[in-house]
């Protein structure tokens, strides 16, 4: 927890020339620390065997190797449309860029990720407080700082031109990373916090705290639309409202197989999204007692039409996974064939 403390020291000090990298390199020590804690405890052996000689350990400077974080990650969290671990990869991967470059981006990069830096912080809570107890919170130890942000004109001006600022590269890194992400991924305040806040001058509470923070489901609908005319600034805003309709967003097999397709570049049929959803226990088979045991993020069971339909997410995870020739004999049990330019690529789905 110490070098948790640590990184939200260095990120709230104005002073501290690089206090973003700080940042991530102290968050991402306090996180490998803490699932390692919990491997000790539960048991798990993270160290490093030689795949060739089973019964060596892999060795550095005549210690054992053991796994980094985004090892322990992959160990800790299975379902690949979790936010949490999504947060953690990308900065584990920002922080590979940092090491080496960018040294002058720090300003940027803090307001850029403002958000998936506090739900890092917020997601290390959760998890410390959820494996060792409440005794292990950081809600008494760390203090909200002092800040001016955008309460100001100038100072919101100054911001918007600082984000502008952030090199062009981290602004694709970014936006490459988040598009590989599923929408309930990258809309989840676990990946990217978001607050808005309001000055309000109120009545001293002995029994309150400074800040005062309300869940927007908590709300009233009248309560709603107060606080989201609040963002508008005297723009207008039009918002699409998708009334409830059955299958919103979802995708039929043929549909989700030729979604598939157009993301790689080996050649996708219906059978190999059969066996993809085979593989990855997205649904049961067609003769299960239980239609409805399927892995809610990635298929649905639709009773009127004894169909199932598929998530954007799914496709999205089996594309990933089938970009290359191991990735696609893994979710399909196919050799992977490069596509046929001329190739139709119509099947026929159940």
């Amino acid at each position: 927890m110490s070098e948790a403390c640590l990184a939200v020291r260095l990120y709230n000090d104005p002073a501290e020339a690089r206090s973003f990298q700080g940042y991530v390199v102290h968050m991402h020590l306090a996180w490998l620390y803490l699932l390692q804690a919990a491997f000790v405890r539960d048991g798990i052996d993270f160290r490093y065997w030689d795949q060739k000689r089973k019964k060596r350990l892999v060795r550095i400077d005549g210690d054992p190797k053991r796994w980094e974080l985004e090892r322990s990650v992959q160990e800790r969290w299975t379902d690949p449309n979790d936010p949490v671990p999504a947060n953690l990869r990308l900065f584990i991967r920002l922080r590979n860029r940092l090491e080496h470059r960018h040294a002058n981006a720090d300003a940027a990069l803090t307001l850029a990720l403002a958000g998936h830096s506090h739900a890092l912080l917020v997601n290390y809570e959760q998890e410390v407080t959820a494996q060792f107890g409440q005794n292990n919170t950081l809600a008494s130890r760390l203090r909200l700082p002092l800040f001016v942000g955008s309460f100001s004109a100038q100072g919101e001006r100054a911001l918007r031109d600082l984000r502008d600022s952030l090199p062009a590269d981290l602004q694709a890194f970014i936006a490459e990373f988040e598009s590989g992400l599923d929408d309930a991924v990258t809309n989840d305040a676990r990946f990217e916090f978001r607050l808005r806040a309001t000055l309000e001058l109120s009545a001293k509470d002995p029994g309150a705290v400074a800040f005062q923070f309300t869940r927007y489901e908590d709300l009233s609908e009248d309560e709603r639309r107060a606080v989201e005319s609040l963002g508008r600034k005297g723009r207008v805003v039009v918002r699409s409202r998708i009334q409830p309709v059955s299958g919103t967003g979802r995708l039929m097999a043929r549909s989700a197989a030729a979604a598939v397709q157009e993301r790689i570049p080996f050649e996708f049929k219906q059978h190999h999204f059969t066996a993809a959803w085979q593989r990855l226990k997205a649904r049961p088979v067609n003769s299960a007692p239980n239609p409805y045991l399927t892995n809610p993020d990635w298929c649905e069971y639709d009773e009127p039409t004894g169909t199932y339909r598929y998530t954007l997410g799914f496709v999205k995870h089996v594309a990933r996974r089938c970009g290359t020739p191991e990735g696609f004999r893994a979710v399909t049990g196919f050799r992977a064939v490069e596509l046929d330019p001329q190739s139709s690529g119509d099947s026929d789905a159940k």
